[in-house]
């Protein structure tokens, strides 16, 4: 039976894009603008991810508290709602569509470790939401996954397989529980 080595491990063929200095100055932008509630203001959220080469929709809100890895590998569409306290783990592209709503403390994550290999080797996928999704409070959705239009993953509850469109996903892991009907 082996033992993971993490001496062993190189993150060397990961690339997140930009140059260390943009990485850098992401991380106190981010940290600063984003992270922070003393600056409750989407528009200025919207600005700095704007800036840093995130593609923004219009009527995007942004709540304080709100954690971005790469503000280049995030696009969401018009009217999407990020509520206090998302975490954005963007090593590779994420795509948030229209009408989206990531309640507060919900977790996006697109990396993560190969535990079969004593290296533990870094994982990456990303991570697309379409439009009409809502991801609960606390809610995490695992690399790799595809919400499909308007499903719905509970509160707590973690995706590691893609949810299908107009479905109601709860529990770890997320399984369906119904469909997801819209009265007009």
């Amino acid at each position: 039976m082996g033992q993971t080595d993490l001496s062993l491990y190189n993150n060397a063929p990961f690339n997140p894009g930009g140059s260390a200095l943009k990485r850098l100055l992401w991380f106190y932008v981010n940290a600063v603008f984003l992270k922070s509630s003393l600056l409750p203001s989407s528009e200025v959220k919207v600005f700095w991810l704007r800036l840093f080469g995130a593609k923004i929709g219009q009527g995007v809100t942004i709540k304080p508290g709100v954690n971005v890895k790469y503000a280049w590998n995030l696009t969401v569409g018009n009217h999407t709602w990020l509520g206090e306290n998302v975490w954005i783990d963007c090593l590779v592209q994420v795509t948030i569509s229209n009408n989206v709503c990531i309640s507060q403390g919900a977790i996006l994550l697109t990396g993560s470790h190969d535990y079969k290999k004593s290296t533990f080797n870094l994982l990456t996928s990303g991570v697309v939401l379409e439009d009409g999704v809502w991801i609960g409070a606390g809610a995490m959705v695992n690399l790799g996954v595809t919400a499909a239009s308007h499903a719905v993953l509970t509160s707590g509850s973690v995706a590691t397989k893609n949810l299908e469109a107009y479905s109601i996903y709860q529990g770890n892991p997320a399984v369906k529980i119904r469909d997801r009907v819209i009265n007009s």
